[in-house]
């Protein structure tokens, strides 16, 4: 999957409203984060074999370290645990960021054919494929995707033009990003694409940008019910984070 993992961040706001999008999205990705610079210096290995799925071309013929649900598992508790000591966050908020980065695996599982691990050594591989069946794929993909969208727009209100058209030039980026990744040529060498991949960063970069010029629904209703009240920085104010 790719839009379908940026959907379940999308999503998972409603549960985390204090966490900013662009954590998500790293929590949601952190897979396909890892996974290029593990190609890179020759840890994992992926070819490419034109119509190994109807969808891709890339056979991933290792990567434990980055896709295994041992592996995620281990990510997910780091990941969280950090995230609670610099931020000083909420059991909830930490709980939601371990389970976006294992929801990875889950839905790597349904796209995949059998190629994902369960441990790092010798393990078995599962996957159902659903690549090889894109009138059933691609819809699917498209409306997790519309789902997540349309959450995060009902829990976040944009506080500025770069809230609103900043959002919804990323979702558009990403529906284009899918639609080449689809319709495209296959890659030229592994090489381009884990580098290509590394790109995935700046969509974590445009997540946090986006997300500090918006906020929370609850919050934006509050202070329209109380026009007078300001921000946290004004004396009787009220915070709009």
């Amino acid at each position: 999957m790719f839009i379908g993992h940026f959907a379940v961040g999308l999503g998972a706001k409603r549960y985390a409203p204090q966490v900013s999008l662009g954590m998500l999205f790293l929590a949601c990705q952190l897979a396909d984060l890892i996974w290029p610079t593990l190609v890179l210096l020759g840890i994992e290995t992926v070819t490419i074999e034109p119509g190994i799925t109807a969808l891709t071309p890339l056979n991933f013929t290792h990567y434990p370290y980055s896709h295994s649900l041992l592996a995620l598992s281990l990510w997910a508790g780091s990941l969280a645990l950090l995230y609670l000591f610099l931020r000083r966050a909420g059991t909830r908020a930490a709980m939601v960021i371990a389970l976006l980065v294992v929801s990875h695996w889950v839905l790597d599982v349904l796209s995949h054919r059998p190629d994902m691990p369960l441990v790092l050594g010798a393990s078995p591989h599962i996957g159902l494929g659903l690549w090889n069946h894109p009138w059933l794929f691609v819809p699917l993909e498209l409306a997790l995707f519309a789902t997540g969208a349309w959450m995060y727009t009902r829990q976040t209100r944009a506080l500025d033009r770069i809230g609103s058209i900043g959002f919804w030039a990323l979702a558009i980026f990403l529906l284009l990003i899918y639609a080449a990744n689809l319709l495209g040529p296959p890659p030229p060498s592994t090489t381009v694409v884990a580098w290509s991949t590394q790109a995935m960063w700046l969509i974590v970069a445009w997540g946090f940008w986006v997300d500090r010029h918006r906020t929370s629904a609850s919050d934006a209703r509050a202070k329209e019910a109380s026009p007078g009240l300001g921000t946290v920085d004004e004396p009787g104010g009220m915070s709009t984070r």
